[in-house]
């Protein structure tokens, strides 16, 4: 430790707020350069490489074959399969000397598709499963949270090629396996989830997420049946529609109701007898969306159903210029100015729920006896509600979602034709006929593997490494090597025994106080503290401690090779 590149501090610096942010800098692991972009000391470099390891096992053991790609990659490229508008801002972007656009690559789908058109030619190469590991760039509005949302980071990504559904469902779930496996190995408990692909594309997919209150996600969990779903995704049990023969349409004067709430104690009904009216721009188009009242809008699912690229909510502004009537719209009788055309969509307890209290499109009143398919029609009908603590689960269980926040750790996906159709990438068949080969991604964030790691594995001292990912198996305290020369001695004694035995060690030989150095040890974490001092080599003993142990043992100098092999066995 005297010669290692790096400093303990005592204090983590202000702006860090979670645990394993502040004992990444408080160690010394990791140095910020700028906002989201930082560097890897020595010590956090071990273990990262660790992990490194462990993916690269994991990733050969399920049959895929280590790869290279730029992370320069021009823009047409990106502009075959229209991800330079998809992936807006967040895409780097420059020029190279000669005003050539390129990217810095956020993901490689299409340097991969790009890579199968120009080597695959015929089923008899297929299936094929590729995976590298890389830095990759993404221009984050916020980075946050030391590395769990960086704008240069490190990425294992994977791709599958096959030729049906059959061989394709063989590859993804050999990925879904290796990364059970590695954040087994790496000490992360995870969840699978089923999730929204994004900007990746493809129509299904699946995270693993840690679950932690740090994280940014919204995990909706049933602990029945084990369903679980990122908010963004998850479906819900709405319940049973308001029934009834259909009344006639009856306006009803509501003088300075605005709110739902306010609306239903006005007229003492519930909330699931209002329908509410939101209003959004998706690709520059209005959009005028209806839903049960006691429920909100999901924009993400909202505008997955639009197959838009960009959406947000109207501004009031724009809800006034179009002639809308906010906190009293509806689409029974609506008028829009202007000659852009609404598009009306429709959650789905809306259709067969009768006699709902709807907008009147005038201030301060509203409309009884409202039935969707007689008074108005949707032009979609769809999922675009938004999930919520204690909403009956999906399943038959009878259970309830409950909502945790989470950290995605990877991501898998079913890309099925996306990229290969796009980009005119095919294969020929055993029938001489060129077909699109169906594709699936995995993505995993070794960066957050780490952070996540220290987030699960740490207590008041510090880190708490797991074995597999430690940066040094041993962590050895010398005591008064300054003033006697035999603690020297058997450092050099210890650490040259340990280190034949196929160990890794870190040894303190600085000149501090022991409670520095004893301090210095648990922050940093190592699985196995060796003291050495002049006290216990007068028994001619080493003490040994577990990290996560309470006490400490001492054990002969001349089997502390064996001391050392059990207590990391656990024996």
């Amino acid at each position: 430790m005297s010669t290692l590149f790096g400093r303990t501090l005592r204090e983590a610096p202000a702006e860090a707020e979670t645990a394993n942010h502040q004992l990444l800098l408080r160690s010394g692991l990791v140095t910020q350069l700028s906002a989201g972009v930082y560097s890897y000391m020595p010590v956090a470099w071990r273990s990262f490489r660790k992990i490194e390891s462990i993916i690269r096992e994991e990733m050969e053991r399920a049959g895929a074959q280590e790869l290279h790609m730029p992370a320069i990659q021009p823009l047409e490229l990106w502009q075959e399969t229209g991800r330079d508008t998809a992936y807006g801002p967040v895409l780097f972007r420059l020029l190279d000397r000669r005003e050539r656009e390129h990217v810095l690559a956020p993901t490689h789908e299409e340097a991969v598709t790009d890579l199968f058109r120009k080597t695959i030619q015929s089923y008899r190469e297929l299936p094929q499963r590729v995976y590298q590991i890389q830095t990759k760039f993404r221009d984050e509005p916020r980075a946050r949270g030391g590395l769990i949302r960086v704008r240069e980071f490190t990425m294992k990504d994977a791709y599958s090629f096959d030729v049906d559904d059959e061989t394709f469902q063989a590859s993804y779930d050999a990925m879904a396996e290796a990364y059970a496996r590695i954040y087994e190995r790496c000490g992360v408990p995870v969840i699978p989830v089923e999730a929204d692909s994004g900007a990746v594309g493809g129509k299904l997919s699946q995270e693993f997420i840690f679950l932690s209150e740090i994280g940014e996600d919204t995990i909706c969990v049933c602990a029945e049946c084990g369903y679980a779903a990122n908010q963004e995704r998850a479906e819900f049990d709405r319940g049973e529609p308001a029934r009834g023969a259909s009344e006639p349409v009856e306006e009803v004067a509501t003088p300075g109701i605005k709110t739902i709430a306010d609306l239903a104690a006005f007229l003492q009904i519930a909330e699931t007898q209002t329908a509410k009216a939101a209003f959004f721009i998706a690709d520059n188009r209005p959009v005028f969306a209806v839903i049960r009242g006691d429920l909100e809008v999901n924009e993400l699912k909202l505008q997955n159903t639009l197959d838009a690229k960009e959406i947000r909510p109207m501004t009031e502004a724009e809800v006034a210029d179009l002639g809308w009537v906010g906190g009293s719209a509806s689409p029974v009788g609506l008028e829009t100015r202007g000659t852009e055309t609404p598009r009306i969509v429709a959650d789905i307890s809306i259709p067969d729920a009768a006699n709902m209290i709807a907008g009147a499109n005038r201030n301060g009143f509203h409309l009884r006896g409202v039935n969707h398919g007689r008074d108005w029609n949707a032009d979609i009908v769809a999922d675009i509600g938004l999930a919520r603590e204690g909403a009956p689960c999906p399943g038959d269980c009878g259970g309830t979602i409950a909502m945790h926040r989470g950290i995605e750790l990877g991501h898998i996906f079913r890309l099925g034709t996306v990229y290969s159709e796009a980009m005119d990438a095919r294969y020929t068949d055993d029938a001489g006929e060129r077909q699109l080969p169906i594709m699936g991604c995995y993505g995993i964030g070794l960066d957050r593997i780490l952070a996540a790691s220290i987030e699960a594995n740490h207590d008041d001292g510090g880190i708490v490494w797991p074995l597999a990912i430690a940066p040094f198996d041993v962590h050895i305290v010398a005591i008064g090597m300054e003033k006697d020369e035999a603690v020297g001695a058997a450092l050099e004694q210890v650490e040259t025994a340990l280190e034949s035995s196929g160990l890794t060690v870190l040894s303190d030989d600085r000149e501090e106080r022991p409670g520095v150095k004893f301090n210095d040890a648990d922050l940093l974490g190592m699985p196995v503290r060796l003291t050495v001092s002049t006290r216990n080599l007068k028994e001619n003993v080493v003490e040994l401690k577990l990290r996560d142990a309470d006490e400490a043992t001492t054990v002969p100098l001349d089997s502390i090779v064996e001391a050392v092999t059990a207590a990391r066995a656990g024996g």
